[in-house]
């Protein structure tokens, strides 16, 4: 029987319903949506959002909004019908170092950079004193125990200090404790590539001034020192610090059990040296490229939930907000966390990071990379990246990361991580890889463990007590470490 157009043009419109309402994702189309050209489109968005906002998409910055702002675009804009997306804001101290400066003792500038959160000295002049040389101990720390210190007269003078092993804010509390009117800090690598770390908020107000200089200047005055001679120097830190807000984006799938989420996570900001492509417009180009494909198909069991963290890099401070304000039944609905930061280094080492109760998350993801003939290797959880919250409630997590510093990425915590910091094909792999672990757990849980629930009772006061000290530990212990980088790497502090 011939159907009238009107009949017949509704019957191929249901037909076409059908059909766009019955696509099923899986992990093979959706590694086969993630496009090199398409991330490299998102990274150029990005790169052009810090050129065009003080060269930086910093925490506090003009460029960390428009970043949200872009996000915002594609998940709440474009693809609002098929994702629920919430901005979540919080408060955070805002830092920067508006001018630092190292005069040596024959009166000529020496290249120096400024660590987050650093106090500023008495300005205009800043502080000129005699530098006093402190122990080097590589295997322990240097000036990382009180009794390193013992036997020497830093009252009313300037520390010479080697970096590494412990926390930047751990050598300058002892230096103050003793009297020193601040730090001169000489890293452990050489050359003026150094890795920005940070202070951490929480010290505002109980650290001296830190100036970092080249490991080759402070060997150099280390050796005229030790020949008796009698070295004077300036600092100078005019910095700024007050109290801004910023976001978390979350947007998840409309589909989907909303008592079964996968969740993955990037983080948003950079440092504000540079534009922070790799550092991690890499994890954040990923998970934007995923949830567009994510929206194409349907039939899917579980709830995927994808989260761009605001103010990482100084600290993880949105993500440790985000699980910290966690209920327990929402704590209970995430099943299953991946973490992605920095997963297109330059010279990427194919790391994937897990613990005891990460079950089949690292498996999924090494199964692929090893598919694409990349050498993976293993190494437990630090406390350089946003899983330390999710880690903390017994989520079960994995986290996947190409390296930070040399030899992996030169460029970490540059300004140099711009477009040209970026290993195309890794980013590619990698994002392929979390788009198939995704689509997997999206469709079944098998092989991930339940939650690990060790934390207090939270409606006691006791609980709430003893809840607040456990988080406030695990901020001040992610300040310290944060470096972008984890377990089994070299961490820069």
């Amino acid at each position: 029987m011939k159907l009238p157009r009107t009949a017949a043009a509704a019957t191929l419109l249901l037909s076409s319903t059908t059909i766009a309402t019955n696509n099923p994702l899986t992990p093979d189309k959706l590694e086969a949506d993630i496009k090199t050209e398409e991330l490299q489109n998102v990274l150029w968005n990005l790169n052009h959002i810090a050129l065009t906002n003080g060269g930086n998409r910093a925490y506090g910055e003009p460029g960390f909004k428009a970043s949200l702002d872009f996000v915002l675009e594609r998940v709440q804009t474009r693809f609002g019908d098929h994702f629920d997306t919430v901005v979540q804001p919080f408060n955070h101290t805002y830092d920067k170092t508006l001018q630092i400066k190292v005069t040596g003792p024959e009166g000529e500038d020496v290249f120096v950079v400024s660590p987050l959160y650093n106090p500023a000295t008495p300005l205009p002049g800043g502080i000129t004193a005699q530098l006093v040389d402190t122990p080097v101990d590589d295997e322990r720390g240097s000036g990382c125990f009180p009794e390193q210190w013992e036997g020497i007269e830093v009252t009313g003078k300037l520390a010479l200090v080697k970096r590494g092993a412990c926390a930047v804010a751990i050598k300058s509390t002892l230096a103050k404790e003793r009297g020193a009117l601040g730090v001169i800090l000489y890293d452990e690598e050489p050359g003026t590539n150094i890795i920005v770390p940070t202070l951490g908020a929480e010290n505002i107000g109980l650290l001296v001034p830190i100036g970092i200089i080249p490991l080759e200047v402070g060997t150099s005055w280390k050796a005229r020192l030790a020949a008796g001679e009698e070295v004077t120097v300036s600092l100078l830190v005019d910095a700024v610090s007050e109290t801004r807000e910023t976001w978390n984006v979350i947007a998840e799938t409309k589909q989907g059990d909303p008592n079964k989420v996968v969740m993955l996570g990037a983080h948003l900001d950079s440092v504000q040296k540079g534009a922070g492509i790799n550092d991690d417009g890499s994890g954040t180009a990923a998970l934007l490229e995923i949830m567009t494909a994510v929206r194409r198909y349907d039939s899917f069991p579980n709830k995927i939930r994808f989260a761009w963290w605001g103010a990482e890099e100084s600290g993880l401070v949105g993500s440790l907000y985000y699980t910290s304000h966690l209920t327990e039944a929402e704590a209970d609905r995430i099943k299953y966390y991946f973490n992605y930061d920095m997963i297109g280094s330059p010279q990427p080492d194919f790391s994937i990071a897990s613990n005891a109760n990460s079950g089949v998350g690292p498996q999924l993801l090494e199964e692929y990379l090893v598919a694409q003939g990349k050498e993976v290797r293993h190494g437990g959880f630090g406390t350089g990246s946003d899983f330390v919250g999710f880690i903390e409630l017994g989520i079960p997590s994995a986290s996947l990361h190409t390296g930070a510093g040399a030899p992996y990425d030169a460029c970490y915590h540059q300004a140099c991580d711009d477009l040209d910091n970026v290993h195309w094909d890794a980013l590619t792999v990698n994002a392929k890889a979390a788009a198939r672990a995704a689509a997997r757990l999206a469709n079944s849980l098998e092989g991930v463990p339940p939650r690990e629930k060790t934390s207090q009772n939270r409606r006691t006061r006791r609980g709430v007590v003893q809840s607040f000290r456990r988080w406030a530990a695990v901020a001040e212990e992610a300040s310290q470490g944060h470096t972008c980088s984890h377990k089994g790497k070299k961490i820069r502090v």
